[in-house]
Parts: structure tokens; C-alpha cells; sequence
């Protein structure tokens, strides 16, 4: 087995040494050309996800608190809206394994911009969560 000294170069050779290795030129394009598609698919993923959250609807609402029993559910939650405007939001009971129990939809009427409501919601089976599933500007 033959052995190479360190004095005479590397153990796999020099560039030098492959004289029928084609040169690599354009190496800087491909990069360029994987950076500019991987921007374009970033930023085509991050549209989805945004538009899948739904646009701002101008009506914001938060739960303060719910309580449940075995036919009915309670929940407290506020809602902020443009005071000029109404709007319809949809509270929605879940069970231990988030299936829908109860729903309802409530109207809330212009004039107020920041109210706090309390309401009742009949339910099949008990329920384990109680939330508000969205609020439109109706």
C-alpha cells in the first residue's frame, strides 16, 4: 500500500490534479435562484396562513368566563366593536372531546362599543369548554 508524505499534498489530490472535472461556474445563480424560490413559497405559505385567520372584522371578543352543568352552559364574555355598528357573534359549547353540544348566535345592537354580556346556552350532553367561535359587523 502506497503512502503519501504530507510534504507532497493532500491525500485526495488538488483541483490540479482532475484536469477532466468540469469547472464549477454558476454556482452563485443557483443559490440566487433557490433563495428567490424559496422566498416566493414563504411568502405564498405565510398569505394562506393569514388568510386563513380572516382578515380583521372590526369585532373582538374575549371570554371573561363560562360555568357548565348538565343541560345548560353560561358564559360571560366581552365584545369591542365600532359603536355605529352591530354585530352577530356565535358562541359554541364543546364536550370532552370538542363535539359541539350547543350553539347559538347573539346579536349585539349598535350603540355600545365595548359591552359585556352574559348569556345562557342550552346543551345536549354536558359540556367541558364554552367559547365565543366568531363576532361579525353585521
Amino acid at each position: 500500500m502506497a503512502t503519501r508524505d504530507v510534504e507532497n499534498g493532500p491525500v485526495l489530490g488538488t483541483p490540479d490534479d482532475f484536469p477532466d472535472r468540469p469547472e464549477r461556474g454558476g454556482r452563485l445563480v443557483v443559490h440566487v435562484v433557490i433563495g428567490v424560490l424559496v422566498a416566493i413559497i414563504a411568502g405564498g405559505w405565510g398569505y394562506v396562513m393569514w388568510s386563513m385567520t380572516g382578515s380583521n372584522t372590526g369585532a373582538v371578543a374575549q371570554v371573561v368566563s363560562f360555568d357548565v352543568d348538565r343541560a345548560q352552559a353560561e358564559i360571560t364574555f366581552t365584545v369591542s366593536k365600532p359603536s355605529d355598528r352591530a354585530a352577530v357573534c356565535r358562541i359554541r359549547a364543546t364536550d370532552v372531546d370538542h363535539a359541539e353540544v350547543g350553539s347559538r348566535e347573539v346579536r349585539i345592537p349598535a350603540g355600545e362599543g365595548s359591552k359585556q354580556l352574559k348569556e345562557r346556552l342550552d346543551t345536549s350532553v354536558q359540556a367541558t369548554s364554552v367559547h365565543v367561535q366568531y363576532c361579525n359587523l353585521v
